[in-house]
């Protein structure tokens, strides 16, 4: 009998504890701002550089990290529960390959957790996309000018103004006198709804958040080794052999537009600018931006030529 109880007692315990469920903090170690995605349902409606995501009780917890600058990539990772309710902290920060990851931090009791700081931003952790809400305010106001005395004939006026909706009414109903009146209606109209959902993974290819036009190629350089690449453009003397070794890397490599853009300033001559743009075009992932690579032209003629290489491709 005592072995029943214990068991129950046991039982009763595990599930109250999954009931309460964990807090699970996440912080960029060099303030990047970035979304949560938790079961591939995000957390947070604003990217941001500290958030904790209250009262977790899910068994598996497949965790995304979405990077507001779209040029860093994103983390998933497959993260470990706790036995019993706890307040686990995981650091985002870049490896010893420049790459970003997700670390453990630390992680304490749920009930010895320390008060949330001001700057913390807190999500209760939900499984559903919040619903969209809308409400609708109606105001309606009726003014009487006055009374005036006017001749004996019946006459009507009506005016309405678009929009917001305005009208005036004039009558002189015979009686001598003269009524004028003003009516207006204002209606606002506030719509929240959820939040962007997040990117669908794709085996084909790179999901950019809030991109959708076309691509160039599948997989950009990782924000580690394009650091790399860069390092090595820059090292060399003179800008012909920057730009040969620019076409060695990016020969095999796939860029956003915001990396082409890194590129091009590295070199000295508006010339060599223009080359790499063009070389660099059918190897950009995402072309619809590739028009932000113009802001690398000390020249007008220089966009000018570009959009004929483009368009003649």
């Amino acid at each position: 009998m005592k072995k029943v109880i214990f068991t129950l007692l046991i039982a009763f315990y595990a599930v109250s504890a999954f009931a309460q469920g964990s807090n699970y903090i996440f912080f960029a170690e060099e303030g990047e701002q970035f979304f949560v995605i938790i079961n591939g349902i995000r957390q947070n409606e604003e990217p941001q550089t500290n958030v904790k995501v209250a009262n977790v009780n899910a068994m598996v917890l497949k965790v995304k990290i979405i990077f507001a600058d779209n040029t860093l990539g994103e983390i998933n990772k497959t993260l470990p529960t706790p036995e019993f309710p706890s307040e686990v902290t995981w650091n985002v920060k870049k490896d010893k390959k420049g790459e970003y990851v997700v670390r453990y931090f630390g992680e304490v009791p749920i009930a010895q957790a320390p008060p949330t700081p001001p700057t913390q931003t807190v999500v209760t952790y939900h499984t559903t996309p919040a619903p969209v809400n809308t409400s609708v305010t109606h105001t309606t106001t009726t003014t009487t000018v006055g009374a005036t005395p006017a001749p004996g004939n019946v006459n009507v006026n009506v005016g309405v103004g678009v929009p917001g909706f305005g009208m005036n009414v004039n009558i002189n109903d015979g009686t001598g006198l003269y009524y004028e009146e003003s009516t207006s209606v204002t209606t606002t109209t506030t719509t929240t709804g959820a939040p962007t959902p997040a990117p669908v993974p794709n085996n084909d290819h790179y999901i950019m958040p809030g991109y959708n036009g076309p691509i160039g190629c599948p997989w950009p350089m990782t924000p580690g080794d394009f650091e790399g690449a860069k390092a090595s453009i820059k090292n060399q003397s003179f800008s012909d052999t920057q730009f040969k070794i620019a076409q060695q890397i990016f020969n095999s490599n796939c860029l956003t537009s915001a990396q082409v853009k890194e590129i091009m300033l590295i070199f000295s001559f508006e010339e060599t600018r223009l080359e790499f743009a063009k070389f660099a075009y059918g190897r950009t992932f995402d072309l619809g931006n590739y028009y932000k690579v113009n802001d690398a032209f000390t020249f007008s003629s220089s966009v000018d030529e570009l959009n004929a290489y483009i368009m003649g491709r």
